[in-house]
């Protein structure tokens, strides 16, 4: 890949930059597709835990899985560390939960409460526990991608 000065640009450098990445207006592009994320999930637990007719919940479940995806996309361009981290690691962890709802459909109610749990649990941990490696002790601001040492 090349960079706009013709130098060329390695999968780990586009991946994991030197410094985080910043959309402009990031900040309130992820508040609102949290706040919409939150609107789909909502709709969404009605269906699981009353049992509503899928054609009600089901444009719940597409808010929720659109806005899902552009969260986890923002995260990714500003940098993939993330995914190295306890915060992408429960993303991960969540999606394999909600997939297995395909193979076990009669534990969706306990499924879908544990998804919330880890949802609560992660994004309201401190950031020096969301940004913590998830096999190391080592924290990573997401300002500061490249640890203390300088290195990924």
């Amino acid at each position: 890949m090349q960079t706009h000065f013709g130098n060329k640009m390695t999968l780990k450098q586009l991946l994991f930059p030197a410094s985080s990445r910043q959309l402009p207006g990031q900040r309130w592009l992820k508040i609102t597709l949290r706040t919409l994320h939150l609107v789909g999930v909502g709709g969404l637990g009605g269906g699981f835990l009353y049992e509503v007719a899928p054609e009600q919940w089901l444009p719940y479940w597409g808010l929720a899985v659109v806005t899902g995806v552009c969260l986890v996309l923002i995260e990714l361009w500003s940098n993939a560390i993330w995914l190295l981290q306890w915060a992408g690691a429960a993303i991960v962890f969540k999606l394999f939960l909600l997939a297995s709802l395909h193979f076990f459909p009669q534990a969706a109610i306990p499924i879908f409460i544990s998804v919330i749990i880890i949802s609560g649990v992660i994004s309201h941990a401190p950031a020096k526990i969301r940004h913590r490696l998830v096999f190391s002790s080592t924290h990573i601001s997401p300002s500061q991608p490249d640890g203390k040492d300088g290195k990924l």
